[in-house]
């Protein structure tokens, strides 16, 4: 994994490597879900089923972007595609084995609802944003076919800076995350600390191409206090140039390695949130659609756009 060897510090954190550059982790709203019967947000905005969804990485030392918000380990990566990488087919497998070995220790505790950790064995969502830049795998496409295969649906998050991938993807995910953390060029460079000086040009291109993509999409503004939380109206033009399904304000959350890099009053309340998001629905035509005060999220809605996948029931 890059020029230094991680694996141990990772394992540490929890993350089970699947190869020399993948991972999974156990989500925090997974371990809800089976322990608590609370469900991750994106249960209640597109109807995900928290313990049935594996996340996971493809791409754990490659990223270009170097995040002041990021709770990721950072500065060991590659920034460009990787030149090695495991394969999707034992990639899929191996994460799902992952994802067993995992839960298997929470099956005698008290609290599990065991019908809830039956199912999770058979994992029906696949998040591909544990960390790194997945764009930079080159077998994105092949990872994609054999989760659609086994009816696995997968939300692909990406940081944008990578067009020609999001151009090449074929099949597509079933839900694609476009982060958009900074209003403009400047506040760019300054919070995300790219490795490519036309990384935001990279961006706008994106989202040309996000806006012609038949699949489910989404728009994400992570909101750092003090640093890219306003510029309602900038955010506004990026937004119509994607013209996506959903955009989702979300204000940053201090923990991990982000706490070296910001402090706790750059973390915003969600009532901030709230207001940019009200402000940011009235410049842009959108709806707001619901919201979720604990993480601190609010999901505009395109009028007219079902927050459900067509023909499918509403837990996927």
């Amino acid at each position: 994994m890059g020029d230094q060897d991680l694996s141990t510090e990772l394992e540490g954190q929890g993350y089970q490597l699947t190869g020399r550059h993948s991972a999974v982790k156990l989500c925090y709203w997974t371990r809800a879900s089976l322990t608590e019967g609370r469900d991750c947000y994106k249960g209640r905005f597109y109807g995900i089923q928290s313990h049935r969804c594996l996340q996971m990485s493809p791409a754990i030392d490659a990223c270009n972007l170097h995040c002041r918000f990021c709770w990721r380990n950072q500065g060991w990566e590659e920034d460009g595609m990787m030149a090695e990488y495991d394969d999707p087919e034992t990639l899929l497998d191996r994460s799902v084995e992952a994802q067993r070995r995992i839960l298997s220790g929470f099956k005698g505790d008290p609290a599990i609802d065991l019908d809830r950790w039956q199912e999770a064995q058979l994992p029906r969502h696949i998040a591909i944003s544990l960390t790194g830049e997945p764009t930079l795998y080159p077998r994105m496409n092949r990872f994609l076919e054999l989760c659609h295969a086994r009816e696995i649906t997968t939300f692909l998050v990406t940081n944008g800076t990578n067009p020609d991938a999001l151009r090449q993807l074929d099949p597509l995910p079933t839900q694609l995350y476009v982060s958009v953390t900074a209003p403009n060029a400047e506040v760019f460079r300054r919070l995300t600390l790219p490795a490519q000086e036309d990384a935001w040009d990279r961006i706008l291109e994106s989202l040309e191409i996000v806006r012609g993509l038949r699949t489910r999409r989404v728009v994400r503004h992570t909101l750092v206090r003090g640093w890219n939380l306003g510029w309602v109206r900038d955010y506004a033009a990026l937004d119509q140039a994607a013209r996506p399904d959903f955009i989702e304000p979300k204000g940053y959350v201090y923990m991990g390695k982000s706490r070296q890099r910001l402090g706790r009053d750059h973390v915003p309340v969600h009532a901030e949130i709230a207001r940019f998001a009200k402000d940011l629905a009235r410049r842009t035509g959108y709806q707001v659609a619901d919201e979720s005060p604990d993480s601190k999220v609010v999901l505009l809605a395109r009028p007219g756009v079902d927050r459900y996948l067509p023909g499918r029931a509403p837990a996927l």
